[in-house]
Protein backbone atom coordinates (compact mmCIF):
# COMPACT_ATOMS: atom_id res chain seq x y z
CA UNK A 1 0.00 0.00 0.00
CA UNK A 2 1.37 3.45 -0.90
CA UNK A 3 2.42 5.48 2.12
CA UNK A 4 -0.21 8.18 1.67
CA UNK A 5 -3.10 6.06 0.40
CA UNK A 6 -4.31 5.09 3.87
CA UNK A 7 -5.10 8.73 4.63
CA UNK A 8 -7.34 8.97 1.59
CA UNK A 9 -8.94 5.62 2.38
CA UNK A 10 -9.78 6.86 5.88
CA UNK A 11 -11.50 9.92 4.45
CA UNK A 12 -9.10 12.42 6.01
CA UNK A 13 -6.71 15.03 4.71
CA UNK A 14 -3.73 16.75 6.34
CA UNK A 15 -4.02 19.95 4.32
CA UNK A 16 -7.80 19.96 3.58
CA UNK A 17 -7.04 20.82 -0.04
CA UNK A 18 -10.65 20.29 -1.11
CA UNK A 19 -11.89 22.60 1.65
CA UNK A 20 -9.42 25.33 0.70
CA UNK A 21 -10.51 24.94 -2.91
CA UNK A 22 -14.15 25.32 -1.91
CA UNK A 23 -13.54 28.53 0.04
CA UNK A 24 -10.91 30.12 -2.20
CA UNK A 25 -13.33 32.76 -3.53
CA UNK A 26 -14.77 33.73 -0.15
CA UNK A 27 -13.99 37.17 1.25
CA UNK A 28 -10.88 36.91 3.45
CA UNK A 29 -11.80 39.84 5.66
CA UNK A 30 -10.03 43.12 6.34
CA UNK A 31 -6.57 41.57 6.65
CA UNK A 32 -6.12 38.49 4.43
CA UNK A 33 -2.80 37.52 6.04
CA UNK A 34 -4.22 37.50 9.57
CA UNK A 35 -4.41 34.05 11.15
CA UNK A 36 -8.19 34.46 11.64
CA UNK A 37 -10.69 36.33 9.51
CA UNK A 38 -10.99 39.92 10.72
CA UNK A 39 -14.33 41.72 10.27
CA UNK A 40 -15.34 45.36 10.69
CA UNK A 41 -16.87 46.24 14.05
CA UNK A 42 -20.39 45.20 13.10
CA UNK A 43 -21.39 45.08 16.77
CA UNK A 44 -20.05 48.42 18.04
CA UNK A 45 -19.87 50.36 14.77
CA UNK A 46 -16.46 51.76 15.73
CA UNK A 47 -13.58 52.38 13.34
CA UNK A 48 -11.23 51.62 16.24
CA UNK A 49 -12.40 48.03 16.76
CA UNK A 50 -12.71 44.81 14.79
CA UNK A 51 -14.85 41.68 15.26
CA UNK A 52 -13.80 38.03 15.10
CA UNK A 53 -15.87 34.86 15.05
CA UNK A 54 -14.41 31.36 15.01
CA UNK A 55 -15.76 27.80 15.07
CA UNK A 56 -14.06 24.45 15.67
CA UNK A 57 -14.52 21.06 17.28
CA UNK A 58 -12.49 18.41 19.06
CA UNK A 59 -12.69 16.42 15.82
CA UNK A 60 -12.38 12.65 15.88
CA UNK A 61 -10.63 12.78 19.25
CA UNK A 62 -14.11 12.20 20.66
CA UNK A 63 -14.01 8.68 19.19
CA UNK A 64 -10.86 7.99 21.20
CA UNK A 65 -12.45 9.45 24.32
CA UNK A 66 -15.46 7.21 23.81
CA UNK A 67 -13.23 4.12 23.58
CA UNK A 68 -11.27 5.12 26.68
CA UNK A 69 -14.45 5.81 28.65
CA UNK A 70 -16.01 2.49 27.64
CA UNK A 71 -12.84 0.59 28.47
CA UNK A 72 -11.98 2.27 31.78
CA UNK A 73 -15.20 3.89 33.00
CA UNK A 74 -13.26 7.13 33.54
CA UNK A 75 -15.59 10.07 32.87
CA UNK A 76 -12.79 12.62 33.29
CA UNK A 77 -11.61 11.91 29.75
CA UNK A 78 -14.51 14.09 28.54
CA UNK A 79 -13.08 17.06 30.43
CA UNK A 80 -10.09 16.96 28.10
CA UNK A 81 -12.38 16.83 25.05
CA UNK A 82 -14.03 20.07 26.17
CA UNK A 83 -10.62 21.70 26.50
CA UNK A 84 -9.69 20.44 23.02
CA UNK A 85 -12.76 22.01 21.45
CA UNK A 86 -12.38 25.34 23.25
CA UNK A 87 -8.62 25.67 22.72
CA UNK A 88 -8.87 24.96 19.00
CA UNK A 89 -10.89 28.19 18.89
CA UNK A 90 -9.30 30.50 21.41
CA UNK A 91 -5.68 29.77 20.55
CA UNK A 92 -6.37 30.49 16.88
CA UNK A 93 -7.91 33.79 17.94
CA UNK A 94 -4.95 34.52 20.20
CA UNK A 95 -2.70 34.49 17.14
CA UNK A 96 -4.33 37.77 16.06
CA UNK A 97 -4.18 39.31 19.54
CA UNK A 98 -7.38 38.12 21.26
CA UNK A 99 -6.55 36.91 24.77
CA UNK A 100 -9.50 38.14 26.81
CA UNK A 101 -13.27 38.60 26.82
CA UNK A 102 -14.24 35.82 24.43
CA UNK A 103 -17.83 34.62 24.09
CA UNK A 104 -18.31 30.85 23.73
CA UNK A 105 -21.32 28.92 22.49
CA UNK A 106 -21.31 25.11 22.40
CA UNK A 107 -22.79 22.75 19.82
CA UNK A 108 -22.95 19.12 20.92
CA UNK A 109 -24.42 16.38 18.77
CA UNK A 110 -24.75 12.96 20.38
CA UNK A 111 -26.04 9.49 19.79
CA UNK A 112 -28.28 9.17 22.85
CA UNK A 113 -28.20 5.37 22.66
CA UNK A 114 -24.47 5.48 23.46
CA UNK A 115 -23.71 8.79 25.18
CA UNK A 116 -25.34 9.10 28.59
CA UNK A 117 -26.62 12.14 30.41
CA UNK A 118 -23.71 11.68 32.81
CA UNK A 119 -21.31 12.35 29.94
CA UNK A 120 -23.23 15.48 28.92
CA UNK A 121 -23.17 16.74 32.51
CA UNK A 122 -19.42 16.17 32.68
CA UNK A 123 -18.92 18.10 29.45
CA UNK A 124 -21.02 21.07 30.59
CA UNK A 125 -19.29 21.23 33.97
CA UNK A 126 -15.86 20.92 32.36
CA UNK A 127 -16.49 24.03 30.25
CA UNK A 128 -17.32 26.02 33.38
CA UNK A 129 -14.24 24.69 35.17
CA UNK A 130 -11.94 25.54 32.25
CA UNK A 131 -13.24 29.11 32.13
CA UNK A 132 -12.82 29.43 35.90
CA UNK A 133 -9.23 28.15 35.64
CA UNK A 134 -8.22 30.72 33.01
CA UNK A 135 -9.79 33.52 35.05
CA UNK A 136 -6.82 33.14 37.43
CA UNK A 137 -4.72 34.68 34.65
CA UNK A 138 -7.19 37.54 34.00
CA UNK A 139 -8.44 35.72 30.93
CA UNK A 140 -12.22 35.91 30.77
CA UNK A 141 -14.17 33.40 28.70
CA UNK A 142 -17.94 33.90 28.78
CA UNK A 143 -20.20 30.89 28.28
CA UNK A 144 -23.36 31.97 26.47
CA UNK A 145 -25.16 28.63 26.27
CA UNK A 146 -25.46 26.42 23.23
CA UNK A 147 -27.24 23.48 21.66
CA UNK A 148 -27.18 19.82 22.64
CA UNK A 149 -28.95 17.70 20.04
CA UNK A 150 -29.76 14.00 19.90
CA UNK A 151 -28.76 13.18 16.33
CA UNK A 152 -27.97 9.48 16.39
CA UNK A 153 -28.86 9.10 12.73
CA UNK A 154 -25.92 11.32 11.70
CA UNK A 155 -23.45 11.17 14.62
CA UNK A 156 -21.99 7.79 15.50
CA UNK A 157 -21.01 8.68 19.10
CA UNK A 158 -20.60 12.40 19.92
CA UNK A 159 -19.34 15.63 18.39
CA UNK A 160 -18.25 18.52 20.63
CA UNK A 161 -17.74 21.96 19.14
CA UNK A 162 -17.68 25.65 20.06
CA UNK A 163 -18.26 28.93 18.27
CA UNK A 164 -16.41 31.93 19.69
CA UNK A 165 -16.71 35.69 19.28
CA UNK A 166 -14.58 38.65 20.34
CA UNK A 167 -14.39 42.39 19.81
CA UNK A 168 -10.82 43.68 19.70
CA UNK A 169 -9.30 47.19 19.63
CA UNK A 170 -7.69 47.57 16.22
CA UNK A 171 -4.41 48.73 17.80
CA UNK A 172 -4.11 45.33 19.52
CA UNK A 173 -4.54 43.39 16.30
CA UNK A 174 -1.72 41.07 15.24
CA UNK A 175 -1.50 40.59 11.45
CA UNK A 176 1.10 38.29 9.93
CA UNK A 177 3.87 40.08 8.05
CA UNK A 178 6.47 37.32 7.99
CA UNK A 179 9.60 38.43 6.17
CA UNK A 180 13.23 37.53 5.46
CA UNK A 181 15.45 38.08 8.46
CA UNK A 182 12.88 36.86 10.99
CA UNK A 183 13.89 34.09 13.36
CA UNK A 184 11.33 31.46 14.37
CA UNK A 185 10.68 30.72 18.04
CA UNK A 186 8.84 27.47 18.72
CA UNK A 187 7.05 26.67 21.99
CA UNK A 188 6.74 23.04 23.08
CA UNK A 189 3.39 21.31 22.87
CA UNK A 190 4.48 18.71 25.46
CA UNK A 191 5.63 18.65 29.10
CA UNK A 192 3.76 20.05 32.10
CA UNK A 193 3.06 23.77 31.98
CA UNK A 194 2.72 25.49 35.35
CA UNK A 195 -1.03 25.86 34.74
CA UNK A 196 -1.55 22.18 33.80
CA UNK A 197 -2.22 19.50 36.39
CA UNK A 198 -0.35 16.68 34.67
CA UNK A 199 2.03 15.81 31.83
CA UNK A 200 0.79 16.80 28.39
CA UNK A 201 1.91 14.56 25.52
CA UNK A 202 1.54 17.38 22.96
CA UNK A 203 -0.82 15.49 20.66
CA UNK A 204 -3.28 18.38 20.29
CA UNK A 205 -6.43 17.80 18.21
CA UNK A 206 -5.09 17.17 14.73
CA UNK A 207 -4.38 13.84 13.06
CA UNK A 208 -6.36 11.78 15.56
CA UNK A 209 -8.01 9.64 12.88
CA UNK A 210 -4.55 8.58 11.76
CA UNK A 211 -3.25 8.20 15.31
CA UNK A 212 -6.22 6.08 16.35
CA UNK A 213 -6.04 3.68 13.44
CA UNK A 214 -2.23 3.51 13.26
CA UNK A 215 -1.60 2.89 16.96
CA UNK A 216 -4.58 0.90 18.24
CA UNK A 217 -5.20 -2.76 17.53
CA UNK A 218 -7.94 -4.69 15.74
CA UNK A 219 -9.46 -5.33 19.17
CA UNK A 220 -11.29 -2.02 18.80
CA UNK A 221 -12.45 -2.75 15.27
CA UNK A 222 -13.96 -6.01 16.52
CA UNK A 223 -15.50 -4.77 19.77
CA UNK A 224 -16.48 -1.16 19.06
CA UNK A 225 -18.06 -1.02 15.63
CA UNK A 226 -19.78 2.23 16.59
CA UNK A 227 -16.51 4.19 16.24
CA UNK A 228 -15.75 2.90 12.75
CA UNK A 229 -17.12 4.44 9.59
CA UNK A 230 -18.38 1.40 7.65
CA UNK A 231 -17.25 3.13 4.45
CA UNK A 232 -13.63 2.99 5.63
CA UNK A 233 -11.67 0.16 4.04
CA UNK A 234 -11.00 -2.57 6.58
CA UNK A 235 -7.35 -2.70 5.54
CA UNK A 236 -6.68 0.73 7.10
CA UNK A 237 -8.76 0.32 10.26
CA UNK A 238 -6.99 -0.18 13.59
CA UNK A 239 -3.68 -1.36 12.17
CA UNK A 240 -1.55 -0.96 15.31
CA UNK A 241 -0.58 -3.21 18.19
CA UNK A 242 -1.65 -1.22 21.25
CA UNK A 243 -4.55 -1.12 23.66
CA UNK A 244 -5.39 2.18 25.34
CA UNK A 245 -4.36 0.72 28.70
CA UNK A 246 -0.93 -0.40 27.47
CA UNK A 247 2.16 1.48 28.63
CA UNK A 248 4.68 3.11 26.29
CA UNK A 249 7.82 4.77 27.69
CA UNK A 250 6.25 5.04 31.16
CA UNK A 251 3.03 6.60 29.83
CA UNK A 252 -0.35 4.96 29.30
CA UNK A 253 -1.14 4.90 25.58
CA UNK A 254 -4.60 6.32 26.25
CA UNK A 255 -3.07 9.19 28.19
CA UNK A 256 -0.67 10.00 25.37
CA UNK A 257 -3.35 10.00 22.67
CA UNK A 258 -5.91 11.87 24.79
CA UNK A 259 -3.81 14.61 26.39
CA UNK A 260 -5.94 17.75 26.13
CA UNK A 261 -4.80 20.40 23.68
CA UNK A 262 -2.61 22.87 25.54
CA UNK A 263 -3.74 26.47 25.57
CA UNK A 264 -0.99 29.06 25.25
CA UNK A 265 -3.24 31.97 26.28
CA UNK A 266 -1.48 32.73 29.61
CA UNK A 267 1.86 32.84 27.77
CA UNK A 268 0.52 34.90 24.87
CA UNK A 269 -1.18 37.38 27.18
CA UNK A 270 2.13 38.00 28.95
CA UNK A 271 4.01 38.28 25.65
CA UNK A 272 1.54 40.86 24.33
CA UNK A 273 1.93 42.85 27.56
CA UNK A 274 5.72 42.75 27.75
CA UNK A 275 7.22 42.33 24.27
CA UNK A 276 7.51 45.25 21.85
CA UNK A 277 4.86 44.53 19.22
CA UNK A 278 7.00 46.15 16.52
CA UNK A 279 9.28 43.11 16.71
CA UNK A 280 6.44 40.56 16.33
CA UNK A 281 5.86 39.75 12.65
CA UNK A 282 3.81 36.57 12.80
CA UNK A 283 2.21 33.99 15.10
CA UNK A 284 1.22 30.59 13.74
CA UNK A 285 -0.85 27.96 15.58
CA UNK A 286 0.36 24.72 13.98
CA UNK A 287 -2.99 22.95 13.72
CA UNK A 288 -4.38 21.68 10.37
CA UNK A 289 -1.37 21.25 8.14
CA UNK A 290 0.88 21.11 11.20
CA UNK A 291 4.42 22.27 10.39
CA UNK A 292 3.30 23.43 6.93
CA UNK A 293 0.48 25.64 8.29
CA UNK A 294 2.56 28.79 7.77
CA UNK A 295 2.35 28.37 3.98
CA UNK A 296 -1.16 29.87 4.07
CA UNK A 297 0.17 33.16 5.45
CA UNK A 298 3.35 33.94 3.50
CA UNK A 299 4.64 34.94 0.07
CA UNK A 300 8.16 35.09 -1.34
CA UNK A 301 9.88 33.53 1.67
CA UNK A 302 11.66 30.30 2.52
CA UNK A 303 10.77 29.05 6.01
CA UNK A 304 13.69 27.00 7.32
CA UNK A 305 13.19 24.91 10.46
CA UNK A 306 16.54 23.32 11.26
CA UNK A 307 16.73 23.33 15.06
CA UNK A 308 13.56 21.60 16.22
CA UNK A 309 12.63 20.71 19.77
CA UNK A 310 13.04 17.02 20.74
CA UNK A 311 10.41 14.62 19.41
CA UNK A 312 8.16 13.68 22.37
CA UNK A 313 7.09 10.07 23.05
CA UNK A 314 3.58 10.31 21.55
CA UNK A 315 4.96 11.07 18.08
CA UNK A 316 7.65 8.41 18.44
CA UNK A 317 4.83 5.97 19.21
CA UNK A 318 2.84 7.02 16.14
CA UNK A 319 5.92 6.81 13.94
CA UNK A 320 6.87 3.35 15.19
CA UNK A 321 3.36 1.94 14.90
CA UNK A 322 2.46 3.48 11.55
CA UNK A 323 5.72 3.33 9.64
CA UNK A 324 4.61 6.62 8.07
CA UNK A 325 7.41 8.65 6.52
CA UNK A 326 8.53 11.83 8.26
CA UNK A 327 7.33 14.05 5.43
CA UNK A 328 3.74 13.00 6.05
CA UNK A 329 4.05 13.07 9.85
CA UNK A 330 5.23 16.69 9.88
CA UNK A 331 2.22 17.64 7.75
CA UNK A 332 -0.27 15.84 10.01
CA UNK A 333 1.12 16.31 13.55
CA UNK A 334 2.78 19.24 15.33
CA UNK A 335 5.67 16.88 16.20
CA UNK A 336 6.63 18.74 19.38
CA UNK A 337 5.82 22.43 18.96
CA UNK A 338 2.40 23.88 18.22
CA UNK A 339 3.04 27.62 18.44
CA UNK A 340 5.50 29.60 16.33
CA UNK A 341 6.58 33.22 16.57
CA UNK A 342 8.19 34.95 13.60
CA UNK A 343 10.14 37.78 15.17
CA UNK A 344 13.18 40.03 15.08
CA UNK A 345 16.14 38.40 16.75
CA UNK A 346 16.07 41.15 19.40
CA UNK A 347 13.02 39.67 21.19
CA UNK A 348 13.52 35.94 20.63
CA UNK A 349 15.16 35.26 23.99
CA UNK A 350 12.56 37.40 25.78
CA UNK A 351 9.76 35.22 24.37
CA UNK A 352 11.62 32.04 25.33
CA UNK A 353 12.14 33.38 28.88
CA UNK A 354 8.43 34.24 29.26
CA UNK A 355 7.47 30.73 28.16
CA UNK A 356 9.94 29.28 30.67
CA UNK A 357 8.17 31.13 33.48
CA UNK A 358 5.21 28.91 32.66
CA UNK A 359 7.47 25.81 32.50
CA UNK A 360 7.10 25.58 28.72
CA UNK A 361 10.24 24.88 26.71
CA UNK A 362 11.02 27.12 23.77
CA UNK A 363 13.91 27.81 21.45
CA UNK A 364 14.85 29.37 18.15
CA UNK A 365 13.89 26.62 15.72
CA UNK A 366 14.71 28.31 12.45
CA UNK A 367 14.73 31.40 10.28
CA UNK A 368 13.16 33.08 7.25
CA UNK A 369 15.06 33.70 4.02
CA UNK A 370 14.05 35.37 0.73
CA UNK A 371 12.63 33.11 -1.97
CA UNK A 372 10.78 33.42 -5.25
CA UNK A 373 7.53 31.79 -4.14
CA UNK A 374 6.95 30.10 -0.80
CA UNK A 375 8.59 27.06 0.71
CA UNK A 376 9.01 25.29 4.04
CA UNK A 377 12.09 23.16 4.69
CA UNK A 378 12.22 21.01 7.81
CA UNK A 379 15.43 19.32 8.87
CA UNK A 380 14.95 16.19 10.97
CA UNK A 381 18.17 14.31 11.60
CA UNK A 382 19.86 13.83 8.24
CA UNK A 383 16.62 14.30 6.32
CA UNK A 384 15.41 17.51 4.68
CA UNK A 385 11.64 17.69 4.14
CA UNK A 386 10.50 20.26 1.58
CA UNK A 387 6.95 21.60 1.18
CA UNK A 388 5.46 24.34 -0.94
Amino acid sequence: MAKNSKYDLRGVSADKADVHEAIKNLDKGLFPNAFCKILPDIVGKSEDYVNLMHADTAGTKTALAYLYWKETGDLSVWEGIVQDAIVMNIDDMACVGVVNDILLSSTIGRNKHLITGEVISTIIQAAQDFCKHLKQFDINLHLTGGETADVGDIVRTIDVGYTTFARLPKNQLMVNNIKPGNVIVGLASYGKASYENKYNSGIGSNGLTSARHDVLSKYYDTNFKEVVDPNTNESVRFMGSKRLTDVYKNHMVGGLLLSPTRTYLPVLKTIFEQVDKNHLHGIIHCTGGAQTKVLHFVDNVHIIKDNLLPLPPVFQLIQEESGTDLRELFKVFNMGHRLEFYVDDAVAEQIIAIAKRYDIDGQIIGRVEPFDGKRVSIFCGEEELVYG
